[in-house]
């Protein structure tokens, strides 16, 4: 059987959620990663040093037996000087959600306003702790990526020095953004590197890949490709794996997330082993976040086999990615 081994893998945009979710799926991302950027919208958002204290210690609580790193974040708000230097050793990033746009964002930016921003981004700046956005505005649904590119411009030229990951893009244009700001990074999901909107809607409605940002195009499709196959060393993976229970996606207003925890590593060798790309997965999903945000997580060894693996119907509540159906490869061993 043919085999690959992966080195420290990373996922740096995860959401765990709480309680007895964050229970069913922290192990699963645990045992395949040695680390993971976690989200902080919970319900309230995580927005305090107590928040984000207790908070790990409730992700560590549910993966006893595993050596994973949950990389904490704080809900954006124009926070003061004296509150970010209370909290930059326990925190990897600030997570920006512009208001509304996705789940539990209700409390994020309103106002894209640089001055009423200025003292919380140029302390991040100072104190060198990344910006991670959620580039979307309100606008028809296909287009508000590309539509965020000039709030992405506003903020890489106003704050030079400030690192901006921009979360999990989809298009062409977020690609294109990439090499124009020095200080501009991204995340890319393994599902939006599989699908397109046709996907998603072009039959029946496929509620369980349905997410925000939603897929695009195939030219979207073939740019995140194109610089993801490379391992480009401004991108980065970020699962965005988003657990929901299944009633809340097999229903009226299907709540956007994909749940890719227990799969993704298996699907990136299934699509770069795909462009015969294999030897840049490594950089891909470990080596470029550790260059990008300056990281050294402990050792974690995985080795995957190609060989058919069945995709079970549910983990817990949750209905994964590709259910039921047989994908290509298969975690071997954790050393």
């Amino acid at each position: 059987m043919k085999t690959h081994t992966l080195l420290m893998p990373l996922d740096m945009h995860l959401h765990l959620r709480d309680g007895v979710m964050l229970e069913t799926v922290a192990p699963l991302s645990a045992y395949s990663y040695s680390g993971g950027v976690v989200m902080p919208n919970l319900v309230p958002p995580v927005e305090t040093l107590e928040d984000i204290k207790a908070y790990k210690q409730r992700i560590m609580a549910a993966v006893p037996n595993d050596f994973f790193e949950p990389y904490m974040t704080l809900f954006y708000k124009n926070y003061d000087k004296a509150f970010l230097k209370s909290v930059v050793d326990d925190i990897i990033a600030i997570k920006l959600y512009p208001a509304g746009i996705t789940t539990n964002s209700e409390g994020g930016v309103a106002s894209f306003n640089i001055e009423e921003m200025r003292e919380t981004l140029q302390t991040m700046s100072d104190l060198g702790i990344p910006l991670c956005v959620h580039g979307e505005t309100d606008g028809f649904v296909m287009d508000r990526e590309a539509e965020f590119m000039s709030i992405y411009e506003l903020l890489a030229t106003s704050f030079p020095k400030l690192k901006i990951i921009m979360e999990h893009i989809t298009t062409k244009a977020a690609v294109d953004m990439l090499d124009k700001h020095e200080n501009l990074y991204a995340t890319i999901t393994v599902h939006h590197l599989i699908l397109t909107l046709d996907d998603v809607v072009g039959g029946m409605m496929r509620p369980h890949l349905f997410c925000k940002p939603i897929a695009k195009r195939p030219e979207d499709l073939d740019a995140l490709l194109s610089v993801a196959l490379e391992a480009h060393p401004k991108v980065m993976f970020g699962s965005d794996s988003a657990p929901h229970p299944k009633d809340k996606k097999e229903a009226c207003g299907c709540a956007a997330g994909v749940f890719t925890a227990p799969i993704s590593l298996q699907l990136l060798c299934e699509i770069f082993e795909q462009y015969d790309k294999l030897q840049n997965l490594q950089a891909f999903v470990s080596d470029n976040a550790q260059n990008i945000y300056g990281i050294c997580p402990e050792f974690k060894e995985i080795t995957l086999e190609k060989r058919p693996f069945v995709v079970p119907a549910t983990y817990g509540s949750v209905v994964p990615m590709y259910a039921g159906e047989v994908i290509a490869w298969a975690i071997e061993s954790v050393d």
